[in-house]
């Protein structure tokens, strides 16, 4: 029961700590500067909620609740909210502060601008004993305002982008992602509750997640160890004959092709053959594939002849130190069925195929992995 109470680890790097606290100490130093000048005769020209919405755009720039709209809105807005009770109920200040705090936080879910720091500017004003709508204005307006640009400006000179982008605003439903908006929309509503996090940095924070549970598993297992070695394949010139013999005879369904140096300068593959067979009538399918690699013996024509006329000339490589945990995701989320292996010259020394990456991953599930003891 205790261990609920013990506060979790920040996973945060020395220097981000480091930029955090720079970054709250000068933005702070300009609010009160700057204010001060613009405010001069007038009191007060810093309010204290101003230290908490530091902490949110200096130490968590990618949170929701620190984007500029929340900052200037949910401060402004709970200020507001904070004088209006304190005029109403001058003479009940528990009742005015728990009023107060409540219907600024109802106010600030429907702006859409939940602020933290602004439940504290609506209690400081009921607790002032002096309610204003000037102290909306100012300090509270221009305060907020101004921390909002100094975040704009330390934020992004430090590689945080600020405002924070995402891209909540369409469902990328593209191959490459394992969950889409949809799915992640889906959790949020059925979890119920407020999380500080963006969905678009959650997305990548699962994806994330998901390659390192990948290595985990292989470990430090690389493409070298797992390819088919010595791989078949064709030039540039070589004929659609000869290929499509090599396909049937080794049973194999893509050839990479290479230059004289054995550099890959394409692919081809069935569908190759397919694509260029057109393909109306399954009744005529190997005839019309038979008419694709057989020469035509015509000096000139429109029908391809060689490999180079067929082959996919867009073609992604693996190098052989590659860790097989990195190219998983391109047989499981882009349809990648072969992939040529290359040696540090370029040369093709080797192919990964959908079946050795699932013998790997046959083995890595059969024997324990250093994370798990053996039973």
């Amino acid at each position: 029961m205790m261990r609920r109470f013990w506060p979790t680890p920040l996973v945060v790097s020395h220097q981000e700590k480091l930029r955090m606290l720079v970054g709250a100490a000068l933005g702070v130093l300009f609010v009160g500067v700057l204010s001060r000048y613009l405010g001069t005769g007038m009191a007060p020209w810093l309010v204290a909620p101003i230290g908490a919405s530091a902490v949110l755009v200096f130490g968590v720039p990618s949170s929701p609740l620190a984007q500029p709209w929340a900052v200037v809105a949910g401060n402004t807005l709970s200020a507001l909210i904070g004088t209006a009770i304190a005029l109403v109920l001058p003479d009940n200040l528990a009742v005015a502060a728990a009023l107060a705090v409540a219907l600024a936080i109802a106010v600030m879910l429907w702006a859409r601008c939940l602020h933290p720091p602004g439940g504290a500017a609506a209690l400081l004003v009921v607790l002032a004993h002096k309610p204003s709508f000037d102290i909306v204005l100012f300090p509270f307006l221009l305060n907020s305002v101004l921390l909002v640009v100094a975040g704009l400006v330390y934020n992004n000179l430090t590689a945080r982008p600020y405002p924070h982008h995402s891209k909540t605003d369409r469902d990328d439903t593209h191959a490459n992602n394992r969950f889409t908006q949809s799915d992640l929309n889906a959790a949020l509503e059925h979890y119920q509750q407020i999380i500080d996090v963006d969905p678009s940095d959650l997305a990548q924070l699962l994806q994330y997640a998901e390659s390192a549970a990948y290595q985990r598993t292989l470990g430090d297992l690389r493409c070298e160890e797992v390819m088919s070695r010595s791989p078949h394949a064709v030039e540039f010139g070589s004929s659609l004959s000869e290929a499509w013999g090599l396909m049937r005879r080794h049973r194999i369904k893509a050839l990479p092709v290479v230059d004289r140096a054995r550099r890959v300068v394409g692919i081809i593959t069935m569908a190759d053959f397919l694509k260029h067979a057109q393909i109306d009538e399954y009744m005529n399918l190997s005839e019309r594939i038979k008419h694709v690699w057989q020469p035509s013996g015509l000096s000139h024509g429109d029908k391809p002849e060689v490999v180079g006329q067929v082959m996919t000339r867009r073609v992604r490589v693996a190098s052989a130190q590659s860790y097989l945990a990195e190219l998983l995701p391109l047989f499981s989320q882009t349809g990648h069925h072969h992939l040529p292996v290359i040696d540090s010259e370029n040369r093709l020394i080797g192919i990964l195929t959908q079946t050795d990456v699932v013998s790997a991953l046959a083995k890595a599930v059969r024997q324990p992995t250093s994370l798990t003891p053996p039973l």
